[in-house]
């Protein structure tokens, strides 16, 4: 029996996800972790992108996370998202219409804080793009 760490993945909205896994990837500010049970304790911030929930069975289950903080500890895994979404639920048309807005607002701004915030927006949009598009690969089509 492999061994495994109980991951709770929370927002704002409420908990998303609560179970135990036998790895965890997320996207850590400075590239990807992979968390497994008897990590060393760790607080890292998380940049927008796609987290991985990877059972005994080697099944994934993959959210997406715009931002936010992973704690590890001995025996939990939580991640602190701003927002998280199961990836199946992210909407490709809504996404490329976000990146779109962000685009169109980058070359428009006027002020550094019209651009840092279409920056912002334009990384989120591209992150879920990304989500979807791994899952897409992962489902064979």
């Amino acid at each position: 029996m492999a061994k495994t760490v109980q991951v709770d993945i929370v927002s704002a909205e409420g908990a998303i996800h609560s179970g135990l896994a036998s790895m965890l990837y997320a996207p850590g500010e400075r590239g990807e972790l992979g968390i497994a049970a008897r990590h060393a304790p760790l607080i890292t911030r998380l940049k927008p992108g796609d987290v991985r929930v990877e059972d005994e069975q080697g099944k994934q289950e993959h959210f997406y996370v715009s931002g936010g903080m992973l704690e590890v500890q001995p025996d939990i895994v939580t991640v602190l998202a701003d927002t998280a979404i199961r990836a199946e639920n992210l909407d490709e048309a809504k996404a490329f219409e976000a990146k779109r807005r962000a685009e169109d607002a980058l070359a428009g701004q006027t002020a550094q804080f019209e651009y840092a915030k279409a920056q912002a927006e334009l990384a989120e949009a591209i992150a879920q793009l990304r989500a979807i598009e791994k899952l897409r690969k992962m489902r064979g089509g």
